[in-house]
């Protein structure tokens, strides 16, 4: 409403005329940024992942038409992410109906402009045909695009998806392929940051649903690395999933058939263990929600086998015929189909909902698996025996359940004497902290706030229930209490998540080998017991504060490490002093730069693993090396200088043993500095070329040398409380500040929430205005799987193997 100058009284607006000019039509880039929703689904987590799988399907669509062998996908330090295939490149060259647009701008500009139309060049293919990689240039702040084709690459640059300028040659190649790098534009997606297990669980799909396609994803900010080749398909899907598990038989049951244009591709293994683990996918699309293929499965399935069991009476002694569960218990299937027209819904549209693909893959299924059990008779006796088991279990585990019943336990009746409930019935506010032994949970009891936060201590470790049947689980006292606090239930029967009294429950244990014991085993029970607890997102892990500092006779707590640098710093800069050539660094100014100092270490450090960190350092900061020094002789040769210099300042021991070459990059018609350091007998190459030197990673180093310019040239003087130090080098600067930060502090690592009072517990666990949780989540349902599988599974050696694997990486090791 407005208001007039005069009375200050409101007036409403002049009414606007709904005519000819109210109608309006959005088109191309406008339309895409406007509803970003309608193209990609929405601008969050589900959004923003889509547009890596809209770059990566275009390269799968290359593998599909046998083109492309390759693909790398790098989420990069700034935030951005390249997609890099072998493929045959996107065409480049003037567009025959788009006069003066060349056709690289053709396909990155034009919604529905591609090859995936009618007779083109791609008989099956993904993603959102013609609009999927014009969609991530429209979306991001900024998108390049470098093409190897017929001996040539080909560069062009995008702004919100506004060619910088048309595509230019660049340089020569003997290679082929496609490498688009973008960042996703913050003004118009909610979330910018990318997920690496996200990605990871739907490109290890890709890897086992594209036959001996090698995919590799990359995460530049912590160094995690997947590398992803299946030859044998989604065979090797099933024995990945079961190669922490004992197999009932060496091989998996596959078979690819066809039937009234639907193709149905099946996998499908038996262990011994007691889960079902099902993944089905409809033209390459996980359907996590399941839909028509996976009920024309589950029947067939129990049919099948239920008719070759009573046809050669196998089951006389059971009480029952077996179930569908049953069947299923222990099994590891894939299931994939491809159709013309697929129809998906479910909350994710990721339910496949043709209901003629039922009928369909029913009677694939009963011909192909009726067939190999009478081919095999081997391994059809040992599924039967496993089934014939699994109903033996289920009657056991009934008459378990109906016996804990009877005693008054899992009733809803009345809830265990050692839960201290909260005063709320509202589940929405109510918490349960389940809590590592009866001293914690005592002072947790005395510390909580009793309107809604619930106390159950635990005696002890539980029941591993990755190794034990359902009945066995209910002879434990400990998750039987558990389960009754919840009072969800348990089993196909009786569980139900909706009942849960508590959508917080917080597991609250010591930080020590013994506290993370207990809490893998109640993350493993959750997992397999209550999956939809935490798909709901009610478990979360309290976060006690690691490290007690004393100082000055005061103890302060502190929640990790990187609060405990965060301390440290704080100390340093009230008192350290750095001497610059425009006088004394101290206070906020100081802890600026030395927060940049450990963000420049933590990068150097994980240039390590490709690259000498050493020779990286150098560069950057001795060399100031950039990738327009390549094109300039005079420069590189100074740069290369400078590095020496810095070796035989810095690192004296570098010196004797690092060489360096020149090598010509016909790709930008500039040269590769090439490094070669001796390290430990081994030679070890450094490749500093155009595209390292322009990557985000290399640029954020640089940006970070910058900042230390305050600093002048070292060496540098450092004042703290015990004299004048002088220093070489940034890193030693905070190495000395650091030292002295640390004069007269007493730093004691925590471990044990029984030893705090249950105010210090409140104040720095329970209280919520200031408490940390960590929610609990299933980004990568494949490798949690895998996960629990091999840490807390019957099999030793894959466990052995991961122990010795992980070795090197441990931190906090207590012993």
């Amino acid at each position: 409403m407005e208001k007039t100058p005069a009375t200050g009284s409101a007036v409403a607006p002049p009414p606007v005329e709904y005519g000819t000019d109210s109608i309006t039509k959005l088109e191309g880039r406008e339309a895409v940024r406007k509803r970003p929703g309608m193209y990609i689904g929405d601008t969050m987590a589900y959004g923003l992942h889509k547009l890596v799988y809209e770059v990566v399907d275009n390269a799968v669509d290359e593998s599909l038409a046998g083109h492309c062998t390759d693909i790398e996908v790098v989420i990069h330090v700034d935030g951005s992410l390249s997609v890099q295939d072998n493929g045959r490149g996107i065409p480049v060259g003037p567009h025959p109906k788009f006069p003066g647009k060349d056709t690289l701008e053709v396909v990155l500009t034009e919604l529905h402009a591609g090859s995936k139309f009618g007779n083109g060049a791609y008989k099956v293919s993904g993603g959102l045909h013609g609009v999927g990689v014009t969609c991530v240039n429209f979306l991001s702040e900024w998108f390049k695009v470098r093409v190897h084709r017929n001996g040539i690459v080909y560069e062009q640059a995008y702004a919100q998806g506004v060619p910088d300028t048309p595509p230019r040659e660049v340089g020569t190649t003997d290679k082929r392929g496609t490498h688009i790098a973008f960042k996703p534009d913050a003004t118009v997606m909610e979330l910018v940051e990318f997920n690496f297990e996200t990605l990871s669980q739907r490109l290890r799909e890709l890897a086992f649903l594209n036959a001996g396609l090698h995919i590799v994803v990359r995460d530049e900010r912590t160094n995690k690395e997947h590398d992803f080749k299946f030859d044998g398909g989604i065979s090797s899907f099933v024995e990945y999933l079961n190669k922490s598990k004992q197999t009932l038989h060496d091989k998996p049951i596959s078979f690819s058939t066809e039937r009234e244009g639907v193709m149905l591709d099946i996998a499908m293994q038996w262990n011994d263990g007691y889960d079902e683990r099902i993944y089905t996918f409809a033209n390459n699309i996980n359907t996590h929600e399941g839909g028509s293929h996976l009920s024309g499965f589950k029947a067939a399935l129990t049919r099948t086998l239920n008719s070759y069991a009573e046809k050669g009476s196998l089951w006389k002694d059971l009480k029952e015929t077996p179930t569908g569960e049953d069947a299923r218990e222990g099994l590891s299937a894939v299931i994939s189909v491809k159709l013309t027209n697929p129809q998906f819904e479910g909350q994710t549209k990721t339910k496949l909902g043709n209901s003629e693909v039922k009928g369909l893959v029913e009677q694939m299924v009963n011909d192909q698996l009726g067939s190999f059990l009478e081919e095999t008779p081997m391994v059809a006796k040992k599924v039967v025996a496993k089934i014939g088991d699994a109903c033996r279990a289920r009657l056991a585990a009934r008459k378990a359940r109906e016996t804990v019943r009877r005693k008054g336990v899992l009733d809803g009746g009345g809830l265990p004497g050692k839960l201290a409930d909260c005063q709320s019935r509202d589940p929405n506010e109510s918490e349960l902290y389940i809590v590592e032994g009866d001293s914690a949970g005592g002072s947790a009891k005395q510390g909580r706030d009793r309107r809604n936060q619930a106390i159950l201590p635990l005696r002890g470790k539980i029941l591993n229930v990755e190794k034990a049947r359902f009945e066995k689980m209910l002879t434990s006292a400990e998750i039987v209490t558990l389960i009754t606090a919840l009072g969800t239930g348990i089993g196909a029967e009786d569980y139900d998540p909706e009942k849960a009294r508590y959508h917080r429950i917080i597991l609250m244990t010591d930080a020590d080998v013994d506290g993370s014991h207990i809490r893998t085993l109640l993350l493993t029970f959750f997992f397999r017991q209550m999956p939809e607890l935490l798909q709901k997102g009610y478990l979360y892990i309290a976060q006690p504060p690691l490290y007690k500092v004393t100082r000055n006779k005061k103890d302060q707590y502190v929640k990790d490490e990187h609060a405990l640098n965060e301390y440290l710093l704080k100390i340093a800069s009230e008192h350290a002093r750095v001497l610059t050539p425009g006088g004394e660094l101290g206070g906020a100014e100081l802890k600026a730069l030395l927060e940049k100092v450990i963000t420049y270490e933590e990068r150097l450090e994980k240039q390590a693993k490709r690259r000498d960190a050493r020779v990286v350092d150098a560069l950057v900061q001795g060399a100031r090396l950039s990738a327009e020094t390549l094109t300039d002789e005079a420069a590189l040769e100074a740069a290369v200088k400078a590095a020496y210099d810095t070796f035989e300042r810095r690192m004296p021991d570098v010196l004797g043993r690092v060489r360096h070459e020149l090598v010509q990059d016909p790709e930008h018609h500039t040269k590769k500095l090439v490094f070669h350091t001796d390290v430990n007998g081994a030679m070890r190459e450094t490749v500093l070329d155009h595209a390292f030197l322009s990557s985000p990673e290399y640029l954020e180093l640089s940006s970070l040398r910058d900042a230390f310019v305050a600093l002048g040239k070292a060496p540098y003087k450092v004042r703290v409380d015990a004299g004048e130090i002088t220093v070489f080098s940034v890193q030693e600067v905070l190495a000395a500040v650091r030292k002295d930060a640390q004069r007269g502090l007493g730093l004691q690592r925590y471990k044990g929430l029984g030893e705090m009072n249950p105010e210090q517990l409140w104040d720095t666990t329970m209280n919520p205005a200031t408490r940390t949780l960590l929610q609990v989540r299933v980004e990568d349902a494949v490798e949690s799987d895998e996960i629990f599988s091999l840490l807390m599974g019957e099999a030793v050696e894959p466990r052995r193997e991961f122990i010795e694997r992980n070795a090197l990486d441990v931190q906090n090791l207590d012993i």
